[in-house]
């Protein structure tokens, strides 16, 4: 069995964690496609790719800051042809993001200096109705630092402020369920 199973009929990955290294992402239905290409005409495979690529990039530089739980989906984990961007998530101790620690740690090892979470530091990008934090706008791709206990300002139907986990395991489209891919600590 792969990996990561096929999509459900509505398009979106089966409800679960799906703990993958990078080389099995690559060669996953997220990135390669659904088994049936006719249905599937304008699957963007290389943009998926590129997005992998980019994820990779800022998961080595959480792993060599200690981080190593770290989660990613949006619509790259649907059966969308061409998503935005990966979203997702990653643990870590709340000492060490409050004090601006972690923040000046990643910093130092990515050339762009894109870690921040800060909303001042979020620009337009043409076509985009929500201003984008300075990660997504080089890389494509928003993580976003996760401790128990702390809400994301996804409300769930009752209007509960959700958790990153239970927030990024459902559908922003319609609130259905839907797996997350976990980075496998360390593969490659």
């Amino acid at each position: 069995m792969p990996a990561i199973p096929p999509f459900e009929s509505g398009g979106l990955l089966p409800p679960g964690d799906y703990e993958v290294s990078f080389e099995e992402l690559q060669h996953s239905t997220l990135v390669l496609g659904p088994n049936d290409p006719s249905m599937y005409a304008s699957w963007d495979a290389r943009w998926r790719r590129r997005l992998v690529d980019n994820l990779e990039i800022l998961t080595l530089q959480l792993w060599k800051v200690g981080v190593h739980e770290i989660f990613a989906d949006g619509s790259f984990a649907e059966d969308k042809d061409h998503p935005n961007d990966i979203g997702g998530y990653f643990v870590c101790d709340l000492d060490r993001l409050r004090s601006g620690e972690l923040t000046r740690e990643l910093n130092l090892l990515d050339p762009y200096k894109v870690w921040t979470w800060d909303p001042a530091s979020r620009k337009p990008y043409r076509g985009y109705p929500k201003k984008q934090l300075p990660m997504w706008h080089r890389y494509r791709v928003e993580l976003y630092p996760h401790f128990p206990g702390m809400g994301c300002g996804i409300r769930d139907k009752h209007g509960h402020e959700l958790e990153f986990p239970a927030a990024f395991r459902q559908s922003r489209r319609d609130g259905k369920p839907r797996g997350i891919v976990k980075i496998k600590y360390g593969g490659k």
